[in-house]
């Protein structure tokens, strides 16, 4: 048996192992979807929240109570400042330190799974594909075996087709709102980084402005 004639005999299966391949990713999307959501959700506002009141209390070198403003908030930013104000008497270098240790932990936290929806997107176009192009292989062996006798042959190979193209269907279906989801959640991620980012740098600035008073 040469190549393509195990390729055939794999294709006779059909593109039906391909759809359920794509339902099974679907659910997967969907999950990650609904726990992004709730996820982000969790944790909207809360930056915002603390922030004039932490700022106020780090300007008045209290430490404690820029401690306690921190108090059950979970944001990217509360949780960078956080990590500082653990060396807040350690200088400078110290605090950069704890501040570029975190932010890479709370991307892969904001990003978390945000890969595969993006990986989805772009390949399940081609899945489908793949099983269109199995099931329209199958269509024209079937002609082949049964030569072209009667109409009836033919109504049965458009048959074999049509259904073939609905892995292609099914796969953008699939694909799209991966896409969508992605896109936004990718949005969200930045904008939420930017924002803990920003919270750190003053926070930073603050903490090492009081340092330089109390040389002075």
């Amino acid at each position: 048996m040469n190549l393509t004639e195990k390729f055939l005999k794999f294709a006779s299966l059909g593109a039906e192992w391909v759809l359920w391949l794509l339902v099974v990713l679907s659910v997967i999307s969907v999950y990650v979807m609904i726990e992004r959501i709730l996820f982000y959700r969790s944790i909207a506002g809360d930056d915002a929240r603390i922030r004039r009141g932490l700022f106020d209390a780090l300007s008045a070198n209290d430490i404690d109570g820029a401690k306690a403003k921190l108090k059950g908030a979970d944001g990217p930013g509360a949780r960078i400042v956080r990590e500082m104000l653990q060396s807040a008497g350690d200088g400078a270098r110290s605090l950069r330190a704890r501040m570029e240790a975190v932010l890479p932990e709370e991307r892969v936290r904001l990003g978390k799974n945000l890969s595969f929806l993006g990986t989805l997107g772009v390949n399940a176009p081609f899945i489908g594909l793949f099983g269109t192009v199995l099931g329209i292989i199958q269509a024209f062996k079937d002609l082949g075996t049964a030569g072209v006798q009667s109409g009836e042959t033919s109504k049965v190979v458009m048959a074999g087709i049509s259904e073939a193209l609905v892995a292609t269907a099914v796969g953008l279906l699939v694909a799209i709102p991966a896409v969508v989801a992605y896109n936004v959640f990718q949005r969200r991620v930045k904008k939420a980084l930017g924002e803990a980012e920003a919270m750190g740098s003053t926070t930073f600035a603050l903490l090492t402005a009081e340092r330089q008073e109390d040389k002075a």
